[in-house]
C-alpha cells in the first residue's frame, strides 16, 4: 500500500480489523517501527479526534509528528496548474508537497470540500495533488468526499460490539443546523459494504448520497421503518447531494431519541449536537457507543501507519 486514502485501499478488512484489535491490546509493540521517521499533519481545517488520535498513533510507533494548521500558519497555497499567481495564493502545491516531502516520511492531509463546487469537490483536488507531488506516501485524514480513517475504525467498532453473525446496521440521516460534508458518510457506506452486515440507509427526500457510493443500498425514507430490528444506528447529518451542498430538511422529528433506538447501539463520529442530532437519554447511556469509536480512530490510525512504515 502506497497511500491510505480510500476504504477502497483496505484489502481485506476482517483482516484489518484483527490487526486493528491486536494493536488496541498491546499499542506500543512496534515502538521501534517508526524511530527516527517524521509524520507531517497538514490541516486545512478545524479537527480534534483527528489531529489527537494521529498523533497518539504516530508516537504508539515511534515516529515523530509534526502538526501545521496550514490555511492559518502557511502561505496561501495555489493548486491549479498554469496559474498566474498574482492573487492570494504565494506558494503553489509543486512546490510546497516537494518541500514538506524533504522533512517528513509519511504526510497526512486533511481538507474539507466546499459544497458549492460539486465538480471541483469530487475532483479532490487538494488530496490528489499532495498524492501527485509529493515524493512521500499520503494520508486521507478527511478529504472532499471521503474520511477513511473513520470509516476503518467505524467498521472496527462494529466488530467488537456486535452480538449477531450479521447484524443489522442503519445509517441515518439527522437534522443540522448547517450544510455539512458527505465525505462520512460515503466512507461508512464503503466500510460497511466490505463487512458481512445487513446494511441500509434511512434520510428524507432528498438526501440520498451519491448513487455511485450507495450502489443497490436498500434507501428508506421512513426512519422508524428502516430502525426495525437494528442492532446498529449510525446516525450522521449531511446536505443534498441531489442539491449540492444546500439543507432542503430541517425535520426535527429525525433526531435520534431513546424510543426510536430501542435496543440498537448508537454511533457518531463526534462532535455531536447534543438534543437536535441525538438527544441525551440516548448519548447519557449505555446504548452510545461514541466514546468507545473515538477511542477507536487511535488504532485505525496506528495500522494505516504501521503499513506504511513497513512499506518504506
Amino acid at each position: 500500500m502506497k497511500h491510505y486514502t480510500s476504504i477502497h485501499d483496505i484489502d481485506n478488512i476482517d483482516t484489518w480489523i484483527e490487526e486493528a484489535k491486536s494493536l488496541k491490546s498491546n499499542p506500543l509493540k512496534h515502538k521501534e517501527l517508526g524511530r527516527n521517521k517524521t509524520l507531517g499533519l497538514l490541516f486545512f481545517n478545524s479537527s480534534l479526534r483527528t489531529r489527537l488520535s494521529t498523533q497518539k498513533a504516530a508516537l504508539n510507533l515511534g515516529m515523530d509528528p509534526i502538526v501545521m494548521n496550514v490555511s492559518g500558519d502557511a502561505w496561501g497555497i495555489e493548486f491549479g496548474d498554469g496559474t498566474v499567481m498574482d492573487g492570494n495564493t504565494a506558494e503553489h502545491i509543486k512546490e510546497a508537497a516537494a518541500v514538506v516531502s524533504q522533512y517528513c516520511d509519511i504526510i497526512a492531509v486533511r481538507a474539507f470540500p466546499t459544497l458549492t463546487d460539486k465538480a471541483k469537490d469530487e475532483s479532490e483536488q487538494v488530496l490528489k495533488s499532495f498524492i501527485e507531488f509529493a515524493s512521500v506516501p499520503t494520508v486521507n485524514m478527511e478529504s472532499a468526499t471521503g474520511h477513511p480513517l473513520q470509516g476503518l475504525t467505524d467498521a472496527i467498532t462494529i466488530s467488537e460490539h456486535a452480538k449477531v453473525a450479521r447484524p443489522r446496521v442503519v445509517l441515518s440521516w439527522a437534522p443540522h443546523v448547517k450544510a455539512l460534508p458527505h465525505a462520512v458518510a460515503n466512507s461508512f457506506v464503503q466500510a460497511m459494504h466490505k463487512m458481512d452486515v445487513e446494511f441500509v440507509i434511512a434520510n428524507p427526500e432528498g438526501y440520498n448520497l451519491n448513487p455511485q457510493i450507495t450502489g443497490d443500498t436498500v434507501v428508506y425514507h421512513n426512519q422508524e421503518e428502516a430502525f426495525k430490528d437494528a442492532d446498529f444506528v449510525y446516525t450522521k447529518n449531511w446536505s443534498s447531494f441531489e442539491d449540492y451542498g444546500k439543507v432542503k430538511n430541517t425535520d426535527p422529528n429525525w433526531m435520534i431519541t431513546k424510543e426510536k433506538l430501542g435496543n440498537a447501539k448508537f454511533m457518531h463520529c463526534l462532535p455531536v449536537r447534543r438534543n437536535l442530532v441525538v438527544e441525551d437519554a440516548v448519548l447519557d447511556t449505555d446504548s452510545s457507543l461514541v466514546i468507545q469509536q473515538a477511542n477507536n480512530r487511535t488504532f485505525a490510525a496506528q495500522l494505516v501507519l504501521k503499513k506504511l512504515l513497513e512499506n518504506l
